[in-house]
């Protein structure tokens, strides 16, 4: 009987922690980090929790990022939306913090000639006579949108409102933008557009603060062009900001923003149409480095990255030539 009790309690703690462990599991097989809806596939950056399910799932990569054929953008300049109205579909006032519009537009300037910049250029486009992505582009444009936010198209669970934009409504914003300032689109321009406080967004069954961070993709406009783009809703500390991760300009949101949107921008040089640079499990040269930032020397220790005289933590992106997340390319 005490032998047979001593089993059963054995028996009784694996049943325990398989209860723990399977969904754990469940939600790491669960999280993509392509959606796909309505025939457009978007690659999204996941939240903090997302990232730790990922690497629970063991989704890091053992053979680096694969060339898969695509093209990739050989330059990359850069154009900034910030759309900020002064109300939110509910009638709550919103704005972004003082600086915040700055880190992000500085980061983007600085981008080019420097460390996560430089790493871009090992990677390439075609397969017998090889493009090297370029070391060049940045900021080429922004501008402040303050009109007002159509109805909200989805709900936020994290915010428990319909203060939320769909994908459709996000893109429309870049076309009304782009006609307006003359802007044109092709491989080699980005369109980051970055959303007010409290906004969330949502791509398919994916949303903001609970599924991702943010998210890339492409479309073609009424001219015909592709437009790289992103999706870069204001970062919720709780979902996007790594534990204790440091702000070098005294302005979380717009730190944790400026390493999102430096994410972003990386993976659309290296994989702007999804066709180009991942590994077997998806992963694009960000998602292997999420949330790591590496080796912090500037600034007392809080930022990793001294730019043009600026100071920023960044996440570090994955180096084929190394097999290692890294700061500063070859």
């Amino acid at each position: 009987m005490k032998r047979l009790l001593r089993i059963n309690w054995q028996w009784l703690l694996v049943a325990i922690l398989a209860g723990w462990l399977l969904p754990q599991a469940a939600q790491a097989q669960a999280l993509q980090l392509n959606l796909s809806a309505g025939g457009q596939t978007v690659h999204v950056f996941p939240t903090t929790k997302g990232a730790e399910a990922l690497a629970t799932a063991g989704t890091s990569s053992a053979s680096g990022l694969l060339y898969n054929g695509g093209p990739v953008m050989l330059t990359a300049n850069t154009y900034a939306i910030f759309w900020v109205p002064v109300t939110l579909q509910n009638g709550t006032s919103t704005s972004l913090p003082t600086g915040y519009p700055a880190i992000q537009l500085n980061m983007l300037k600085d981008y080019p000639g420097h460390g996560l910049a430089s790493n871009n250029t090992q990677y390439y486009q075609g397969s017998t006579t090889r493009k090297y992505i370029q070391d060049t582009g940045g900021l080429a444009g922004s501008y402040v949108d303050t009109s007002p936010y159509p109805a909200g198209g989805c709900y936020s669970a994290f915010f428990g409102t319909h203060n939320c934009l769909t994908d459709a409504q996000l893109q429309a914003e870049i076309k009304r933008v782009m006609t307006l300032k003359g802007w044109g689109g092709g491989l080699g321009n980005m369109f980051l557009l970055l959303t007010s406080r409290g906004e969330a967004s949502c791509f398919s069954s994916g949303c903001s603060y609970t599924y991702y961070c943010a998210y890339h993709g492409s479309f073609v406009n009424a001219k015909g062009q592709t437009v790289i783009y992103s999706d870069q809703p204001y970062p919720a500390p709780s979902a996007c900001s790594a534990t204790g991760q440091k702000s070098p300009n005294g302005n979380l949101a717009g730190d944790t923003e400026a390493s999102i949107a430096s994410h972003e921008l990386t993976e659309a040089i290296t994989d702007p149409l999804g066709t180009a640079w991942y590994d077997a499990n998806g992963n694009e040269i960000g998602d292997l480095c999420a949330y790591q930032f590496g080796f912090s020397g500037w600034d007392g220790g809080a930022a990793n990255q001294m730019w043009n005289g600026h100071f920023y933590l960044l996440q570090m992106e994955y180096d084929n030539y190394l097999a290692s997340c890294e700061n500063v390319g070859p």
